[in-house]
């Protein structure tokens, strides 16, 4: 059995973030009569898992479905694959829409000659509609 503290660096995560997961139910401590919470390794595992699961971006929903199938050994892989593949479409998605904000930026930054005048083009760009 582990204090809170000695779960958080086994796991790789803060205690903030190990009380939060017991809050929200993704992780169950023994609480003992001290009101200390103890938990066994299953759940270090398991906090190492969802640590990993919020590493790759996955949602919070996401890496508590990925829990739930981690620890379902009659778990179907294509339910798996299906949640990693909706979060892969995410990333490209979020890929796509920071380098269309590359190339703004990098063109607006481009035509500033950033000397002592009050003409910015940057300026001018963010304040267009």
């Amino acid at each position: 059995m582990f204090k809170i503290g000695e779960v958080a660096k086994l796991s790789g995560l803060s205690v903030k973030t190990v009380r939060y997961y017991h809050d929200v139910g993704l992780v169950k401590a023994i609480k003992a009569d001290n009101g200390y919470r103890y938990y066994r390794q299953e759940q270090v595992t398991h906090l190492r898992f969802l640590g990993n699961c919020r590493e790759l971006g996955f949602s919070l929903l996401q890496s508590q479905q990925l829990l739930s199938l981690y620890v379902d050994k009659q778990r179907c892989a294509s339910e798996v694959k299906a949640i990693a593949t909706e979060h892969l479409s995410e990333i490209e998605q979020r890929i796509e829409q920071l380098q269309q904000l590359q190339q703004s930026l990098t063109s607006m930054v481009n035509c500033c000659r950033g000397d002592a005048r009050p003409d910015c083009p940057i300026i001018d760009g963010l304040a267009a509609s």
